[in-house]
């Protein structure tokens, strides 16, 4: 199997729908990276893990619907050019 710029994009897909799949309460938590929702927070909390909390949900919420479009549309191309 060749490395080309198709499998880059795929490969890149699938990264983003693990992400879009994590499950708070069923995998976040479990795992020590679950979002406290403290009520009155507002300061900015600096550092890795805050950060990739904020992707996680980011990709959660803003990349559904757009996923399911972009998945569709690698499903049929696998499906007509194999």
């Amino acid at each position: 199997m060749a490395f080309t710029l198709y499998s880059l994009l795929q490969a890149a897909l699938l990264c983003v729908n693990a992400t879009a799949v994590l499950h708070e309460e069923g995998f976040l938590k479990n795992s020590g990276w679950g979002r406290d929702q403290g009520i009155g927070r507002f300061r900015e909390e600096t550092g890795i893990k805050p950060q990739l909390m904020n992707l996680i949900q980011s990709v959660r919420t803003v990349m559904r619907v757009p996923l399911i479009i972009v998945n569709s549309v690698v499903i049929l191309l696998l499906l007509l050019f194999g």
